[in-house]
């Protein structure tokens, strides 16, 4: 049995996890799920990066300590496993002492072998990345090639690590591994950047108290990306008092792959191996780098503004068909755009036409026709046969290289090859002309098989409802092997459950014009820029009043938008219109005061014409209400 170890980076705790986060963490799952029905022995790592600067920063914005920022976000994290059916083994913080332990380790040999001295820093640095760039690597107006913020002069006494004597054993690892960069752009690209020269690395700071203090280096910390690295070898004990993971994993270790964005990929095959060979320790057999998912044709970030929450898409979606969209989307290795018309194109062709439609009708058909039951005639002689050997071949070539959008192609083909082969044969014809045949038996058998299979190859990428599917078809557990792909292993005279939708195919019009009523009414989603202040005669022009919801309704086609009458003093209710329905229910609503924008101009949202606006805060994309605090009579003035 292989081993086989796989990290995510770990993320960065200044801000909510966004779709660009959970992708990595969405890609290593379904590898993982696929290697562990491939027979390997796994271990799934991923976790959060939580010193530095930047975290030191952000939570004095907010008046709190650095740890409760910290274990605020680390919460998000967590909460996403559940929603999203994330299967990792371990989670890991920099803030956690078996982290430190590790870090202390490696500094020990890394100190021991004569690569650290200290001297002056001084060069071009990115807060947000933690990392000094060279002029030439600027972009336009002095700003982060990543971020495109402006960066800051730095210069303080740090210490260094000897990088520039790793050059020529680095060079000779790509040479000798070629495969140790994926994709080969990406090798090519590393190699160039080494090739040109290699800096010594400045591995403290001076100025940041929130981190691991450098040891025996008083009055410095050690620097954020040094401290980051070593999180892949601490979770596993390394440093520490146990360290049976690591030598399992890492030491005597067969796969030790890293999956990583290609903004922080010369952080992984450069600065990590470097750091490895100076503390003797073995390297990872593989980093592979994603592309960036942008949208508004900007890489999707919290520094941009642009990013698009998880919860949203599950909320409304579910987690399968987000998985699904993010892997199917994305050629892995290159940039990928999200859109909503292309969320829902791809939801309602491939998961509610292609896969829902497709278990509906076999399964329909081969309950009217078996007395509920799978059919009791196998077919071994058939077309579909082939088709299905070629898929799983195909799949599983795919899923080796990580190319799930190929993986998938590959299942949506056996998908297509089955619906074809229903539509020529007709078995809902054959049921009226020649009732249960052994024919029409062989025929639903086929078409089960089919969706078999393919729902096989989806437990990786859709864990839940692939599930559903495989119990939809009469298969009542999920395999636990890659031999579930071969044709065969439908049962006969099995039970099969009432048919039930999948995927409830979406109402394309209806949900866009709908995200766009969202971006005009109800929530205050952020403070004006300081230089875009109003004067007080301007503020008093908008009326903010207190009122009584007397009642309250979805709006119909809508996720997001409730339907509110409300008394605002004026003798006749109000109709209001609040894109609050994924956070409140109409029931918890009714009796309470909240506050309006009583001067509005009517707007019709879906239909319904709204003549106010209810104000609420955004706290991470969710409205939260705003009420006064005692009971006041409908129509008072919010001064």
């Amino acid at each position: 049995m292989s081993s086989f170890y796989l990290t995510t980076p770990i993320y960065y705790v200044n801000g909510p996890p966004h779709l660009g986060h959970m992708y990595t963490t969405i890609v290593g799952d379904t590898l993982v799920r696929y290697r562990r029905m491939a027979g390997d022995a796994t271990y799934f790592l991923t976790g959060t990066d939580e010193h530095g600067q930047n975290i030191e920063r952000a939570a004095h914005k907010e008046g709190i300590e650095p740890i409760e920022l910290a274990d605020r976000i680390v919460a998000e994290y967590v909460r996403l496993r559940g929603r999203l059916g994330f299967s990792y083994d371990d989670f890991i913080r920099t803030t956690e002492e078996r982290h430190r332990w590790g870090v202390e380790e490696i500094i020990r040999r890394i100190e021991a072998a004569g690569d650290l001295y200290t001297a002056v820093h001084e060069g071009w640095y990115c807060s947000p990345c933690e990392t000094f760039y060279t002029e030439k690597e600027l972009g336009p107006g002095k700003t982060c090639p990543v971020h495109g913020t402006p960066v800051e002069w730095k210069s303080e006494e740090n210490v260094f690590f000897r990088l520039s004597k790793y050059q020529q054993p680095l060079l000779d690892l790509y040479r000798q591994h070629p495969d140790f960069v994926r994709p080969a752009t990406r090798l090519n690209e590393v190699r160039s950047f080494v090739e040109s020269g290699l800096r010594d690395l400045s591995v403290s700071r001076a100025s940041v108290e929130w981190g691991i203090p450098f040891p025996g280096r008083p009055g410095q910390t050690v620097y954020v990306w040094l401290d980051a690295l070593i999180n892949y070898v601490s979770a596993l004990g390394f440093g520490g008092p146990s360290t049976a993971l690591y030598e399992r994993f890492w030491e005597r270790g067969d796969t030790r792959l890293h999956l990583v964005g290609k903004d922080i990929l010369r952080h992984h095959a450069v600065y990590w191996p470097a750091f490895l060979l100076s503390a003797g320790l073995p390297l990872p057999t593989r980093v592979w780098a994603h592309g960036w998912w942008h949208r508004d044709g900007r890489k999707m970030s919290k520094s941009q503004g642009n990013v698009v929450r998880p919860d949203d898409l599950v909320d409304r979606f579910g987690a399968d068909a987000v998985r699904y969209f993010l892997l199917r989307e994305m050629v892995f290795g290159q940039d990928a755009s999200f859109s909503d018309e292309a969320f829902i194109d791809r939801y309602n062709s491939d998961l509610a036409n292609d896969l829902g439609n497709t278990v509906s009708r076999v399964v329909t058909l081969a309950r009217k026709a078996f007395d509920g039951r799978t059919p009791p005639e196998r077919c071994e002689d058939n077309l579909l046969i082939a088709v299905a050997r070629q898929t799983a071949a195909d799949y599983r070539a795919a899923m080796e290289e990580l190319a799930f959008s190929r993986a998938l192609e590959a299942l949506w083909r056996l998908l297509a090859e089955a619906n074809q082969y229903l539509v020529v044969r007709e078995p809902w014809k054959l049921i009226k002309t020649e009732g249960a045949t052994e024919q029409l038996s062989r025929v639903l058998w086929n078409g089960l098989e089919a969706v078999r299979i393919v729902a096989t190859g989806l437990l990786p990428f859709m864990p839940r409802v692939a599930a559903e599917v495989l119990a939809a078809v009469g298969s009542a557990e999920p395999p636990a092997s890659l031999d579930a792909l071969a044709w065969g292993g439908t049962p006969t005279n099995a039970e099969l459950p009432e048919p039930k939708p999948l995927f409830p195919r979406i109402d394309k019009e209806a949900y866009l014009a709908e995200g766009k009523a969202s971006e005009k009414e109800t929530t205050m989603e952020t403070a004006a820029p300081e230089t875009s202040r109003i004067s007080i005669d301007q503020f008093f022009q908008a009326e903010l009043k207190v009122a009584t919801v007397l009642a309250a309704e979805p709006v119909p086609k809508s996720n997001k938008l409730l339907k509110l009458s409300v008394d605002v003093g004026e003798g006749t209710p109000r109709t209001l219109v609040a894109g609050i329905a994924l956070a409140y229910r109409p029931e918890e609503l009714v009796g309470k005061q909240v506050v309006v924008v009583a001067n509005l101009q009517p707007a019709k949202l879906m239909g319904v014409e709204s003549n106010g606006m209810v104000l609420a805060a955004s706290l991470d994309g969710k409205p939260v209400l705003l009420h006064p605090a005692a009971p006041v009579p409908n129509g008072t003035r919010v001064k």
